[in-house]
């Protein structure tokens, strides 16, 4: 059974995405602060169906000093880590010059920095484990502006170019890195968005609807796979052509 990590996947998006991966055959490792009812009936469910398919580490991933021991101790508790899923990330919506710089800090450091520092010693243990799988979960503000989330959009912007980069680094150690986009997708983050906004989104897409949760987990899952042995360093965007 190959060993996935997935950040921030004690819900919303991370959840969708661990419950997809434990139902087609990966043991998931979710990472995230801390456990929650929707978290424990999932794993709850996943036991029965795949028995030690799903499992969860306590963590707070804007410690990033404790990133090294946190996969260090997974490995040995689990063996070779083979994916990573990069999920785990801020939203604070407001306008750039009525901001906290704390806050501007927080969502670089959880969005960004601690990313790139999880697959910093990730890769490590992959290119000794003979190889492996990282997928950053990016967003469709990396490539398109929208009002309020300048600081969130840059640091997808910046997941993006350095998904690009350290695909190329690793590439040759047998690592496959790439990027997911998702779109306006319903989870916690976006609880606070008006009908009138969603409405406005959905015309505004090609399909004419939003993408889910489960659409972007389909890609996750297919990115992790042997189907996708030969994708590396790009972007899949999953937001039924809102920005087509």
């Amino acid at each position: 059974m190959r060993n996935v990590i997935v950040t921030g996947g004690s819900r919303g998006l991370g959840l969708g995405i661990a419950r997809k991966l434990t139902e087609t055959g990966y043991r998931v490792i979710a990472v995230a602060r801390k456990q929650n009812d929707e978290l424990a009936v999932a794993m709850q469910e996943a036991e029965k169906a795949n028995p030690g398919s799903f499992h969860f580490a306590p963590f707070d991933l804007a410690e990033i000093e404790g990133i090294p021991d946190l996969i260090k101790t997974l490995r040995k508790d689990f063996g070779p880590i083979y994916g990573l899923v990069n999920n785990a990330g801020l939203s604070f919506d407001g306008t750039l010059a009525l901001m906290p710089v704390s806050q501007i800090e927080q969502l670089l450091r959880v969005n960004t920095l601690s990313p790139i520092v999880f697959t910093k010693y990730m890769v490590r243990s992959m290119m000794a484990d003979g190889g492996g799988r990282i997928v950053n979960m990016a967003s469709i503000t990396a490539f398109t502006g929208y009002s309020g989330l300048s600081v969130y959009g840059a640091t997808k912007a910046s997941i993006i170019g350095f998904s690009r980069s350290i695909a190329r680094e690793v590439g040759r150690m047998g690592v496959n890195v790439n990027s997911v986009a998702p779109g306006f997708i319903e989870t916690d983050m976006t609880q606070g968005i008006k009908d009138e906004q969603r409405q406005q989104i959905e015309r505004r897409s090609a399909l004419k609807r939003l993408a889910d949760i489960d659409d972007v987990a389909n890609a996750v899952e297919f990115l992790l796979s042997d189907r996708a042995k030969n994708i590396t360093g790009t972007v899949l965007t999953v937001d039924a052509g809102n920005t087509a």
